[in-house]
């Protein structure tokens, strides 16, 4: 019995392999994906005792270009970056314009304080830390057994 391996170990489901091919070449081109993956930045979310830590990686912002808004529940983070290239002096053959924008949001849970919610911008990593409620944190204790 010989194994016949088709494409980059994909799954081919479709009927005919060259539509596969073809289809999943422009589905997978490099500079498609590093465009689509690019807009929405990687998040980490932690629970700790006194409340949570968000930690969202984008690099090559300024903590000027964050915009962070609380309404009700939801908590919403967002940017906008426009780069003009230009050379001045030059006779203009080509400019390069760059447009950078994404937005990302959380619905904080019940036990959130609200008026306690910190941003800072360090080495590329937006972190928030989010406090819980006095009530809401958990508090541990003996049971005496009766």
């Amino acid at each position: 019995m010989t194994l016949v391996k088709l494409g980059n170990g994909q799954k081919n489901y479709s009927v005919n392999p060259f539509l596969n091919d073809v289809f999943g070449s422009i589905i997978n081109d490099s500079f498609l994906n590093d465009k689509l993956v690019s807009r929405t930045p990687a998040v980490n979310i932690a629970e700790t005792d006194n409340g949570f830590q968000i930690e969202l990686a984008a690099p090559g912002l300024k903590k000027e270009d964050f915009k962070i808004n609380l309404d009700k529940n939801t908590l919403s983070i967002s940017t906008e970056k426009k780069d003009e290239k230009l050379e001045e002096g030059k006779k203009i053959s080509k400019r390069e314009f760059s447009y950078h924008a994404f937005v990302r949001s959380f619905t904080l849970p019940e036990t959130v304080d609200h008026s306690k919610i910190d941003a800072e911008y360090v080495d590329g990593i937006l972190k928030l830390t989010i406090a819980k409620r006095e009530e809401a944190k958990f508090q541990t204790r003996e049971i005496a057994v009766k």
